[in-house]
């Protein structure tokens, strides 16, 4: 398996023949962003058995790389019916830890944060809503650029907009 180099995009065929292992099954979002703030883009993908089953990308002229993160996490979690069981995977390890840790205690203060306001609190918040909403999806972290297929694959998506 070789590698992209630093600051090449692959497109996903090309990533579907170069990369194969990481997991098999699970939805893999990923954001991305030419400039912070600039022009952006985010996909995810959910596969079963290496197998494709849907996929989406989306854009934003004028963005940033966290805004765009979140915002293929909410349209995965959107894409899902609330009582699917499956893991789903960020690169993100912010947004992993917004869900999984702070989201909580942030809510119970009034969305405030104990050091100052929450960036792009409005998709915070419905990322924290959906992902409740779905209480058998498991949001885990996942290396990035590490040569896991679908998370490259998800990297690929959200780098369609940049080409």
């Amino acid at each position: 398996m070789s590698r992209a180099r630093p600051g090449e995009l692959l497109s996903p065929d090309e990533v579907l023949e170069r990369y194969t292992s990481g997991p098999k099954t699970g939805v893999f979002t990923d954001g991305s962003c030419e400039g912070n703030p600039g022009p952006g883009g985010w996909g995810f993908v959910w596969v079963e058995d290496d197998r494709i089953l849907t996929e989406e990308t989306g854009a934003d002229p004028d963005t940033t790389n966290n805004r765009m993160e979140l915002a293929a996490l909410i349209a995965a979690y959107r894409a899902l019916s609330e009582d699917v069981e499956v893991s789903i995977y960020s690169d993100s390890q912010l947004c992993v830890k917004t869900v999984n840790e702070w989201a909580a205690g942030w809510e119970k203060r009034g969305w405030r944060r104990k050091s100052g306001p929450i960036a792009n609190l409005e998709l915070v918040k419905e990322l924290y809503d959906l992902a409740n909403r779905h209480p058998h999806a498991n949001l885990q972290w996942i290396r990035a650029h590490d040569g896991s297929r679908w998370n490259e694959y998800a990297d690929a998506l959200a780098n369609t907009h940049m080409r």
